[in-house]
């Protein structure tokens, strides 16, 4: 059972974000970067799939050259193989590049399970994994929770409002994965120095016949942090309940416009 995991780099969540000089990308001063968090539980999957049914984990990526540091995680938590396109400084947030780049490197692989995070933690459009299933032409599952994978199918389920959905899907398949779906696993201190001997097949993103330039979808005019949020209002009501309640009406309906 062979499953490539598609994985992003990302910020770490703990991170001061600050706009870059350009306006146009964050500053990258002082960042550590890390697997997004909703691709452990894919990579976590994959790892428990192989160890359970014999095959592969293969890591792909597509980013620049820092992006490596994921993979060589991805390498020291199980993973077996690792392949990195490199690009993407002018892809943000391009959700349809991504998947084609993704696309051409997966083209020609044997696989039996694509597997990615619900979304990447950062842009959040959750839009990658089901374009890419449609661009290599094979079923997916998106947020999926709960799976169980036979030699030639699979049965997954997903969390809706007031239950959970079952769906089930010939192989191969491509699953987004969610919170949930298992726990996964620390680096160990040999995996961790094991991972960088192995070696990491790198492609440049020009030799799959995708230019950046001008292949991509859209374009970043600007980027802004939220504005800050202002201080709440506290409403001392001990002596005076009703009075208290008559004010938070009040400002519930004038204020918050919530009523």
């Amino acid at each position: 059972m062979n499953c490539i995991v598609c994985v992003t780099s990302v910020p770490d969540t703990a991170s001061v974000i600050k706009i870059g000089p350009d306006g146009k990308n964050i500053d990258e001063t002082g960042i550590k970067w890390i697997v997004s968090p909703f691709d452990e539980y894919a990579l976590e999957e994959a790892l428990q799939i192989t160890e359970a049914k014999g095959g592969e984990v293969t890591a792909v990526t597509y980013g620049p050259a820092r992006s490596e540091a994921a993979l060589r995680d991805c390498l020291a938590r199980g993973a077996h193989k690792a392949v990195h396109v490199i690009g993407g400084e002018a892809t943000l947030g391009d959700s349809f590049t991504i998947a084609k780049v993704l696309a051409k490197a997966l083209d020609g692989r044997e696989y039996d399970l694509v597997l990615c995070g619900n979304m990447g933690v950062g842009t959040d459009c959750a839009q990658v994994g089901p374009m890419l299933a449609e661009l290599v032409d094979i079923p997916h599952v998106a947020n999926v929770t709960k799976l169980e994978v036979g030699d030639d199918s699979l049965s997954a389920g997903r969390d809706v409002e007031g239950g959970q959905e079952q769906v089930e899907s010939p192989l191969p398949a491509l699953l987004t994965c969610q919170k949930g779906l298992n726990e996964p696993r620390y680096a160990a201190l040999k995996g961790i120095m094991a991972a960088k001997r192995k070696p990491v097949d790198k492609i440049e993103v020009a030799t799959l016949g995708i230019d950046e330039a001008t292949d991509s979808t859209y374009n970043v005019r600007s980027l802004e942090l939220p504005p800050p949020k202002s201080e709440g209002t506290i409403i001392q009501g001990e002596d005076d309940p009703a009075g208290a309640a008559a004010q938070l009406v009040n400002l519930l309906r004038n204020e918050a416009k919530a009523i």
